[in-house]
């Protein structure tokens, strides 16, 4: 029932039960974290009327979620429970995204959200982006020497994960069949949400993949097209990596890396291939739609946010041509 017996009145927690259990994980494909951080949110929320406004969890109707109510929240969490800018940001845009959901499901419930809507939280300082440098990228990249084939696996890995620009569990999901070499060489990562997206190669990427292969998938026509890109042996079978393996192969390289270029930071991790990547295009002149395409972002001012504003347009006074 998604309304208050005895009022009529659109009952709050039938909504946010459809909108945790139903809504965010069969329809949004949401994962299981995102949604736990929309749960937490909704329950600060509950928090503060029990504490600030003393009211019970069975007394919470919509009319709680009115402009006064939310903005004395706002000001609860920065003042009595010290939340950053950030944290607080971030509380508001579940409650606003709630209430878009319930709005769109009962009619009533609209202006609510508009109204919410318009609230705006305090400006946050921007965090300048963490990036790497021209140098201490080819240095990071060149770290595993190609001595043994273990290294070999773990340059073409590196390459591959700055190149595309991809998210670590991107990369360790890559199968054979996600690749392709012939012209204009590109591959398929699957990303948040079980979505795809197409990100072309480098013609130097390329040439790696195609020696890459050679040694470690040979004859990969006649491979199963699920077998993964990289991988350790298991018992005979090759065994995808975890995303803790390519997190250890990075620090080491870094370590590595860190003789011939001690400027590379002493915490790395694989995020900031990453960024390096996507401000390398935006100093290229890449344009920003472009950029968020291939992040894999739905939102472009995700993508600005990140890399729109940086902390000098380039650290060295040279633009980072890499890969």
């Amino acid at each position: 029932m998604r309304r208050d017996p005895a009022t009529g009145a659109p009952d709050f927690f039938s909504f946010a039960r459809d909108y945790l259990h139903v809504y965010m994980p069969r329809v949004r494909a949401l994962s299981p974290k995102t949604i736990e951080a929309y749960r937490i949110s909704l329950e600060c929320f509950l928090g503060y009327l029990a504490e600030a406004e003393h009211t019970g969890r069975e007394h919470v109707s919509f009319d709680h979620f009115d402009r006064q109510h939310l903005k004395a929240w706002l000001a609860w969490m920065t003042e009595q429970r010290h939340y950053t800018p950030r944290t607080v940001a971030l509380r508001l845009s579940a409650v606003k995204a709630f209430l878009a959901y319930a709005a769109q499901e009962e009619i009533t419930l609209v202006a609510l959200s508009q109204a919410a809507r318009a609230l705006k939280t305090p400006a946050q300082p921007r965090k300048p982006v963490d990036y790497l440098t021209a140098p201490e990228t080819r240095a990071i990249l060149a770290a595993h020497t190609g001595n043994t084939p273990k290294s070999r696996r773990n340059r073409m890995l590196l390459i591959l994960l700055y190149d595309t620009a991809a998210r670590v569990s991107e990369i360790t999901g890559l199968t054979l069949q996600d690749l392709s070499l012939t012209e204009p060489g590109h591959l398929t990562l699957t990303g948040k949400g079980n979505k795809t997206r197409v990100v072309p190669l480098t013609g130097k990427t390329i040439g790696h993949l195609r020696i890459y292969l050679a040694e470690f998938h040979d004859n990969a026509a006649q491979l199963p097209a699920t077998r993964p890109l990289f991988y350790s042996p298991h018992r005979g079978q090759p065994a995808a990596l975890s995303a803790d393996t390519v997190s250890a192969i990075l620090k080491e390289a870094a370590r590595a890396a860190r003789e011939t270029c001690p400027s590379i930071p002493a915490s790395i991790h694989c995020h900031l291939l990453r960024k390096t990547k996507a401000m390398d295009l935006y100093q290229q002149g890449i344009p920003l739609p472009v950029i968020m395409r291939l992040l894999g972002h739905e939102n472009a001012s995700t993508t600005s946010a990140f890399y729109a504003n940086p902390r000098e347009l380039h650290q060295t006074g040279e633009k980072s041509q890499v890969a």
